[in-house]
């Protein structure tokens, strides 16, 4: 009668212990779920690494990263439909995300001392909002141009110090029997950075090249020696591309340059990781855009990259707010640095001796020799890209100028 007392209870025991088992499985399934929206799809998988290492790393929260094509559009859809993720990679400079923290769409992390404290001092001050954080900037992206640093050499060629020099370098890629870049007209938005950098040496300062676009009087775009210098500047790419450049896409303009197929190719320190990923068989280099004479600086323009902020509409802001501090972390940074290379606000990454290729440039990050975005006074941006690629085809500057003049003066 014992030993059946006893084995009775051991039965209950056990499945008592069971359920235990089971309520604690359960505890982990009643996870808070939160959503981190990444724009940067070149950086995928290590994102995926990083949310798969918070993941396993506690059980309260499970993060679901979502990387989709036309990522910009998306967002800005979700947005509108009362949709917003929960930690959302999202770029502060731009004029739709001021609008939308004047909105009340993000979280203010104005008193995050645990998470901006991770930043270097007053890199998440330039993005306030009426003096209110609500972006953490891990990473600024700069704007140059890639060249062949092996064929360079073979040629002779030296990393030019004036716009005069640039076209000397031109000729004589194409003297040679080469192209000289490697360019995706069938995605407007890789001429922007070359496009802005124009502009802003051309017209001597950032200040002085949106007093034209943007803050001169209605029709205030007009072909003086400004415009014609910023023509002169995107004739170096008329012309000059690979044979399927009408029709490329950013993914190919990539290839055909790691490939050895075009000696140059203007874009931004993001391209670095995806031509690091085709392993291509020469030294690569990263110049800065050139003044107009060998006594202008060079310069460099770029913004926030990978930066985060989080949804108001939130239903797990401090689970999002947990994320975003382990996220800006040093150590779990490292991991996306280690793979992006574009400067970072992440106090004690190391950085040392990593990127050389972005070197020259990246040294400009922080500095005054690099502008923000000229678009972040701007309300949209996309047209302007367009304006660029067709004068790039037609090289017609009055269509242009007309162009420009039609997409400006709606903010004026």
């Amino acid at each position: 009668m014992k030993m059946k007392t006893f084995l009775k209870c051991a039965a209950v025991c056990g499945f008592a212990s069971f359920l235990v088992a089971c309520g604690n499985d359960s505890s982990k399934s009643d996870a808070k779920e939160i959503e981190f929206f990444s724009q940067k799809t070149e950086m995928q998988a290590t994102l995926q690494e990083i949310v798969d290492d918070y993941n396993k790393s506690q059980d309260d929260v499970k993060v679901k990263l979502t990387s989709v094509p036309d990522a910009g559009t998306v967002l800005k859809t979700r947005i509108a439909n009362g949709e917003t993720p929960d930690v959302i990679n999202i770029y502060p400079q731009n004029a739709d995300f001021k609008g939308w923290a004047a909105d009340g769409q993000f979280v203010d992390l104005t008193k995050e001392s645990d998470i901006l404290g991770n930043l270097n001092e007053g890199a998440a001050e330039a993005y306030a909002v009426d003096d209110k954080i609500y972006n953490v900037p891990l990473t600024t992206n700069v704007s140059g141009i890639y060249y062949n640093k092996t064929a360079f050499e073979k040629l002779g060629i030296q990393v030019p110090k004036s716009l005069a020099e640039f076209q000397e370098i031109v000729k004589k890629i194409k003297d040679d029997g080469q192209t000289p870049f490697a360019e995706a007209l069938g995605d407007s938005w890789t001429f922007n950075g070359f496009a802005q950098l124009a502009w802003i040496q051309s017209a001597g300062s950032p200040e002085a090249a949106n007093k034209i676009l943007r803050f001169s009087d209605k029709g205030g775009i007009k072909a003086d020696d400004v415009t014609k210098n910023v023509a002169s500047y995107l004739d170096l790419l008329a012309g000059n591309g690979q044979a399927n450049s009408d029709g490329a896409l950013y993914a190919d303009t990539v290839a055909a340059f790691a490939e050895g197929k075009a000696l140059m190719m203007a874009n931004g320190s993001w391209a670095l990781t995806v031509i690091n990923q085709q392993e291509p068989n020469f030294e690569v280099g990263f110049f800065a855009m050139p003044g107009l004479t060998t006594d202008a600086p060079v310069m460099t323009v770029g913004a926030a990259d990978m930066a985060v902020s989080i949804s108001a509409d939130s239903k797990n802001v401090e689970a999002s707010k947990d994320f975003v501090k382990y996220f800006s972390s040093a150590e779990v940074f490292q991991k996306y640095y280690d793979v992006d290379g574009s400067p970072t606000s992440v106090k004690g990454v190391k950085t040392e001796g990593k990127f050389s290729e972005l070197a020259d440039v990246a040294s400009l990050a922080f500095t005054d020799q690099q502008a923000i975005w000229l678009h972040s006074e701007w309300t949209s941006e996309e047209t302007f890209w367009d304006a660029n690629v067709s004068y790039i085809k037609s090289k017609d500057l009055d269509a242009y100028i007309s162009n420009l003049n039609t997409f400006f003066d709606t903010m004026k």
